[in-house]
Order: structure tokens, then sequence, then C-alpha cells
């Protein structure tokens, strides 16, 4: 009976630490999903408005990195669970006072600049929670299921995805113009507080990794976690940074960026172009953890090959449909977006907490995945948008990935089998 309980126990923390990642990825998709409604609610509407809203969320990312360096520290020194106590809690404020903001027309300029302050805590604490999901999810599975367990972290944060652009579409849909930027756009930021509020008090119940317990049995917990990954494991913090910049622009650019490009462009209204993504994120949740379950077959190294190497051309191609007039190429493009986005984020989660031995997992993973993320996601959209409009080339956004995958292919390759049945041991390091 006790077994048995444990097992349940166990599941439920794993099910509660997949699904926490749904604030994450529900608030900073709402934000780029009402880019263009926050353009004109705090920064006054046009075509510098709307590259102002992209430009703020671009910089907050730079606090993504800072935010996961100390929230990794506490995971690595303290544990898991209250790192991902503390982060949720500061996810939650954020939201709320994003919610109860006052606009332009009542701060005048300073709402922007308030705005860009919220997302910069925001990011801080968003910073590390998703590496602290994948790494408690990877060391709570048996090894022959890490890639499918951890991979339904990526398919979590799309579910949060998915929300968030039903709950815009739904918004944008049921009020006018008027109303929407009244006070409209607040429901979807109040109904996030709401989420993560319900979700910090189910993960108060979660328990803590067995890695780290394993590391208080053993005595092994690194007085100086950061120094710790930085003396001993370098190459797999160039690895991992890799494997993220190529996952962070994927999805930045060729998931959250398209709503934004089908509006600009002119291609669709924004409301059919919310519509849209809410399929491409069905299609994620669905290729995600399907992804996952052929890295735990074949290996991550394989998997992560033929995406980099599909990386290169294909998103050019689907750009060009995105650019069409025709609704059935721009569905194509935008599923054919999303496979490519999430089968490289399912494979990666597993593929980087991989990289690392539970002792400095945490801060490992928090500079090489939130730095690439900081560099190759958050300011990607706006540049995604910038080369569209100086350079006329529809297709500009494409380039971008591929030219990423390019320069990350000779790390990809290099790296070593990472599944621990299929490959050598995650620790052993050269």
């Amino acid at each position: 009976m006790d077994a048995r309980r444990s097992v349940e126990v166990s599941f439920a923390s794993k099910t509660i630490a997949a699904v926490s990642t749904v604030v994450e990825w529900y608030d900073f998709t709402l934000y780029l999903y009402f880019a263009t409604v926050l353009s004109r609610v705090f920064y006054g509407g046009g075509d510098r408005a709307l590259l102002a809203t992209l430009a703020g969320f671009g910089v907050s990312y730079g606090m993504r990195p800072l935010g996961a360096i100390v929230f990794g520290h506490l995971g690595d020194r303290v544990g898991r669970r209250h790192s991902l106590l503390l982060s949720m809690m500061l996810m939650t404020l954020a939201m709320l006072a994003t919610a109860c903001l006052p606009d332009r027309q009542t701060l005048g300029p300073a709402a922007g600049w308030l705005l860009v302050l919220l997302r910069c805590c925001m990011a801080f604490a968003v910073g590390g929670e998703y590496t602290g999901v994948v790494a408690y999810l990877l060391e709570g599975a048996r090894p022959e299921r890490r890639g499918l367990i951890t991979s339904l972290a990526a398919a979590a944060s799309e579910v949060g995805a998915l929300l968030a652009v039903a709950v815009a579409a739904m918004t944008t849909g049921l009020l006018d113009t008027v109303r929407l930027e009244a006070w409209g756009w607040r429901i979807p930021f109040l109904l996030g507080a709401l989420l993560a509020a319900v979700v910090w008090f189910a993960r108060a119940r979660m328990q803590e990794s067995p890695d780290f317990e394993r590391q208080r049995r053993q005595r092994s917990i690194p007085a100086t976690p950061l120094r710790h990954t930085l003396t001993r494991r370098r190459p797999a913090l160039w690895r991992t940074f890799a494997i993220s910049a190529l996952g962070s622009i994927s999805y930045y650019v060729g998931i959250t960026y398209v709503p934004a490009f089908l509006a600009s462009s002119g291609r669709m209204p924004e409301g059919r172009a919310l519509g849209l993504s809410t399929f491409a994120a069905l299609v994620v949740i669905l290729v995600t953890p399907l992804a996952g379950l052929v890295s735990d077959r074949v290996g991550r190294r394989p998997v992560l090959l033929g995406l980099t190497l599909a990386c290169v051309p294909l998103p050019l191609v689907l750009f060009h449909l995105l650019g069409s007039r025709e609704d059935g190429l721009i569905v194509l493009g935008a599923t054919g977006l999303a496979c490519l986005a999430g089968g490289i984020s399912a494979v990666a989660a597993s593929a980087t907490a991989e990289q690392f031995p539970g002792e400095g997992r945490l801060s490992g993973l928090a500079l090489g995945v939130t730095v690439a993320t900081a560099i190759f996601g958050g300011s990607t959209p706006f540049l995604a948008e910038l080369l569209v409009r100086r350079t006329g080339w529809l297709a500009a956004p494409g380039a971008m990935i591929a030219l990423v995958a390019l320069a990350v292919w000779p790390a990809i390759r290099s790296m070593r089998e990472s599944h621990p049945l299929l490959g050598e041991a995650t620790h052993a390091e050269t």
C-alpha cells in the first residue's frame, strides 16, 4: 500500500510539474498574440508602436538568464521544489500587476515603460521555470522514458500557448475595438494570474526530485553550483546553447511571430490569424510527445541531426507559403513550421538536461538554455518584423532560422548520444 501510494504521489508530482509550464507560456505567448492590441493601448498605435511592443518583449528577455542563474542556484542548493514554488509566486504577481496597469491615456508614455518593467519581472521569474521543470521531470523518469516524459514539459507549454491564443481569439471576437482597448485586453491577463495562483497551490504538494534527495544523502551538493558548472562542464554548456538556439528561433519565429506576420503583411485579419495559431498549437501538442518517444527509441542525436538539416531549406519555403494569399497554402506553411518547432523543442528538453549530472544541472541549464533563448528567442520576432519591412522579402524570417541551423550544425553533429541506455553515460565528459 505504501509503495503504491508513493508511485501515485510521484506521478502526481510529475503531472503538476509538467502542467505548470502552461502558465509560463500562456503569459509570454499571450503578449505576442496581443502585440497589435497592446501597441495601441500603451504606445498609441501605428507601425512604430508595434515595433516598440515587440522590442519591449525582446528587452525583457535579457532578464531571463539572470532569473535562471538565481533560481538555478536555489534549485541546485536548496531543492528543485523550493525554486519552482518561488518562481510561480513571482509569475502570479507579475501577471496580476499587468492586468491592473493604467494605459497610455491615463499615464502617458510612462505606461509603456511600466509595461516593459513588468515584462522584465515576468522574464526574471520565468528564467528558472522551464529549465527547473525539465530537470525535475528528467530526474523523476525512468531512463528508457526520459525523452517522452521531459517532452511533456514542451507539450504542456504549448497547451499554455493554445490557451493563450484561444482566450485572445475569443476576447477579440466578442468585443469591439473600443471595448477591447478600454478594458477587454485585461481579461486574459487576469485569467493568467488566477491560473498561476492555482498552480502554485498545487505545486506546494510536489515531492522533491529523487536526484536532489540523492545529492543530500551523498552530501554531493555543490557549494557554488555556477562555478562548478563553468569549471567542469564547458563543452556541455556549448552544446546546450547550440541546441537551445535552434529551438528558440524555430519556436519564436516559426510559431509565436506568425500571427503578427500575417496581420501586419495583410494576409489575414487579427482574428483569423489567431485562429490559425490555435490550429498550429494543436499540431505542436501532437508532434511533441511523438518526437520525444522517437528519441527514446533511436536516440537524441539522430533526431536532432535530422531536424537541424530540415531547418535549412524548409523555413524559407514555409514562410514563402505564408506570404501567399491562398488560405490553403498559408495553413500548410503554419503547420510545417509548427511541426519543426515542436519536434526540436521535444528532443531538446531531454538532450540539454542530459548534458549535465544532477550536481549543478539547473545552473548548467540556466546558462546554456536561457542565454540562447534571450538571444534567439525574445529579440527575433522584432528582428523578423524589421527585416520584412526593410527588405520586403516575406521569406526573411525563414532565412533567419536557416542561418541559425547552419551555425549550430557542427556542435550538434559532434554531440555524443546522451540517451543513458543508447549512448555513453551523461556524466562521461572529455
